[in-house]
């Protein structure tokens, strides 16, 4: 195999990592908690031979799951790429066949490969561990060895798409999710589902949504679900013309669409609100004032999308090339004349990867955490700090991995079943410039400016990636 390209998004952690391997016992500093008994599940893109050209970009690199167990104060770690079809046929030939920049064609004679990363979540649901991304069916894998099962359909109810970032209800089970361009690139139809908590296909429709764009994630309440579109377009005419086939788009407003979860998609309401883009979407919830039905939803929005480049295929402005995410609260009236929406600055601290208590997923919530940058300005910078962010009083409280590290982005443990809202663990991953290798660190999510509380030292880079989730003994 030949050499990576030294370019940005193959440099430093963002390097794949070569090797599949099993790690049983963990060098541990600190005290490990007794409570803590599990395993964390990360999954982020990690491409397995070099581009097909010039070009790379980092979201489109083949997922590799890295598993973190705990138990009884021991760890262990194992990682394994997805073994997707688009895997396994690159893999029995022995170089890239699918390219790893948008718009790329596949290598000559591979233009049949099912094409599938599997690089963005990895969730536990109806007994099963999905790796996601936006695009493809979900793939199983076993939860203890971490190998391949396949790809996913529900038992063949429903074969389409699945968002990387399906909801749970903490009090149903239900994973709600959807899936954008259903009817192939550039459709404005979005396809939506409920699976009940034992796996089973309850809903599937589709509707057409005002314009296609990049629908990254979504946002649900215990009675409603909102469908954010952000001018992060995707134009079949743009693409056969040249042009960039994910671009920022300005002139189209940001839309958000709101229904109450048991009504038909005909009911579907549409906000309209200045451009701008989320990601990642901390939480919503539903409230009754003054006999009016009100959506909270807090969200971190950028001014444009990151990443990605104008319609015209200019770059981000250099100002805004490494924005982060401002974490506001977005408040629509359902019962109200206007098709806005309200907005206010929850804090000023910038950053992405917003999680919570995800018992109070869709529900009124106190506590928030995400990952932001103390060095913005330094070359190659990354999130290198742990927030948590009282809602309630306002207070914020954080730790700094220190110049040169990372840290990923962090998942909340209950410290027991019954615990109270907040009262637990982070659990997350830390990468050390200077070694080139990473710790799992675990933080009292109450005090996570003390440090951490245990971390055990990995033999390897979780590169930076995405998304992960725990998944309790």
């Amino acid at each position: 195999m030949k050499d990576f390209p030294d370019i940005g998004m193959l440099r430093g952690n963002y390097a794949p990592v070569l090797a599949e391997m099993d790690a049983p016992e963990l060098v541990v500093t600190g005290e490990m908690p007794e409570e803590l008994a599990g395993t964390l599940y990360r999954n982020g893109p990690n491409p397995m031979f070099p581009p097909l050209g010039a070009k790379h970009h980092w979201f489109l690199g083949e997922g590799m799951v890295h598993g973190i167990h705990v138990e009884e104060g021991r760890v262990s770690y194992r990682n394994r790429w997805v073994h997707t079809e688009q895997y396994e046929a690159q893999r029995k030939a022995g170089r890239r066949l699918v390219g790893t920049a948008f718009g790329e064609p596949p290598a000559e004679g591979a233009e049949d490969i099912k094409q599938n990363v599997a690089n963005t979540n990895i969730v536990w649901h109806g007994d099963k561990l999905l790796a996601l991304d936006e695009g493809s069916s979900p793939v199983a894998m076993n939860p203890d060895t971490l190998e391949t099962e396949g790809s996913w359909t529900f038992e063949g109810k429903y074969k389409g798409a699945m968002t990387a970032h399906p909801k749970i209800d903490p009090e149903t089970g239900e994973m709600l999710f959807f899936a954008y361009m259903a009817d192939g690139p550039g459709s404005k139809n979005v396809a939506y589902n409920v699976v009940d908590a034992g796996g089973r296909v309850t809903r599937s429709e589709i509707f057409e949504a005002p314009y296609c764009t990049m629908m990254h994630d979504f946002i649900t309440t215990d009675e409603h679900v909102i469908f954010p579109l952000f001018p992060a377009t995707i134009d079949a005419e743009r693409i056969m013309a040249g042009g960039p086939v994910i671009a920022w788009d300005p002139d189209t407003p940001s839309m958000i669409g709101i229904m109450r979860r048991d009504a038909p998609m005909s009911e579907i309401r549409w906000f309209e609100g200045d451009p701008c883009y989320v990601y990642h979407p901390m939480n919503a919830y539903t409230v009754k004032e003054n006999g009016h039905t009100k959506v909270i939803a807090d969200v971190m929005k950028y001014s444009r999308v990151p990443l990605f480049p104008d319609a015209d295929g200019k770059k981000a402005p250099p100002d805004l090339a490494g924005e982060q995410g401002l974490l506001v609260r977005w408040t629509f009236d359902l019962d109200g004349n206007s098709n806005g929406y309200s907005e206010e600055v929850l804090t000023e601290l910038r950053g992405e990867f917003p999680r919570l208590d995800e018992r109070r997923t869709g529900l009124s919530y106190r506590h928030g955490f995400y990952a932001s940058m103390a060095r913005p300005d330094d070359e190659n910078a990354s999130y290198d700090t742990l927030v948590h962010l009282d809602l309630e009083t306002g207070q914020k409280a954080s730790w700094d991995a220190g110049k040169g590290n990372t840290i990923l982005e962090p998942v909340f443990v209950p410290r027991h079943e019954g615990a109270e809202e907040g009262d637990g663990f982070i659990v997350t991953s830390v990468y050390r410039g200077e070694t080139n290798l990473s710790d799992f660190a675990v933080f009292d999510a109450q005090d996570v400016s003390a440090g951490p509380l245990a971390l055990a030292h990995l033999p390897v880079r979780i590169p930076h990636g995405f998304h992960g989730n725990w998944r309790g003994m």
